[in-house]
């Protein structure tokens, strides 16, 4: 059952107070990450007087934020419904996937050939911090670097076009990959993968990078629908 209350506290940190130059960025920001960090579940149907009041924003920066999340797939507007959270099928869901593991393969193959020294150091440093999170327990933590490690991966492999598709899709699995690391073996076998992504980058492996990282998030995959009852997958009834 989903909690009726909105309380991004229990998943974020205490929220800084917005600069009114920052403020539309910003509010996009911070419902992209409750999004993801699930304070505001799949499904859920938003409550604009108390998002605004959480934000402690107004209500048209928060439409505007709405309808730059609903063109990025993350929020679905009804006319006379308003707006909620979406939710994919798990059809939707293995074709994301798949989409996925095949644009962060491509990413790796590319990247081999393109990377610098300081990008492979950036993405070194960001291992380690990554898993200082892990011993920590501190997932939030742990999936930003992840996250940030993913995406340099991507920016390495210097391809425009696929940078612009791997963000679009991306942003539709975010609170997917998140919870994928709910179960704690799946953690712990990301991390180790993350290490042996770091030796075919230092080998400028292409094809075993693309290998792994396919593989990565084809595991992400079998790790949501392993959790069953998240409520970031539709029930299809099938």
């Amino acid at each position: 059952m989903q909690n009726p209350n909105l309380n991004p506290s229990a998943t974020s940190p205490e929220l800084p107070p917005i600069p009114r130059q920052q403020l539309h960025d910003t509010v996009v920001d911070h419902l992209r990450r409750f999004i993801v960090e699930g304070a505001l579940e799949a499904g859920r149907k938003l409550n604009e007087r108390e998002l605004c009041e959480t934000l402690g924003i107004s209500r048209t920066p928060l439409r505007e934020a709405l309808k730059v999340l609903a063109s990025e797939g993350l929020i679905e507007i009804s006319p006379n419904r308003g707006a909620s959270v979406s939710k994919m099928s798990e059809a939707e869901l293995r074709e994301t996937f798949e989409l996925m593991s095949g644009l962060e393969a491509f990413s790796g193959e590319l990247a081999c050939e393109r990377i610098t020294a300081a990008e492979i150091a950036e993405i070194k440093a960001l291992h380690y911090a990554m898993l200082a999170c892990r011993a920590q327990n501190d997932l939030a933590g742990y999936y930003s670097r992840n996250q940030a490690i993913h995406d340099k991966i991507n920016e390495a492999a210097r391809n425009s076009a696929l940078r612009q598709t791997y963000i679009a899709v991306n942003r539709r699995l975010q609170a997917l990959r998140f919870r994928s690391n709910f179960e704690t073996a799946k953690w712990d076998r990301a991390i180790h993968e993350h290490g042996e992504m770091l030796a075919a980058l230092d080998a400028r492996d292409g094809k075993r990078l693309a290998a792994i990282l396919r593989q990565h998030l084809l595991a992400k995959r079998d790790a949501v629908l392993r959790i069953g009852d998240t409520p970031s997958v539709q029930d299809t009834g099938n």
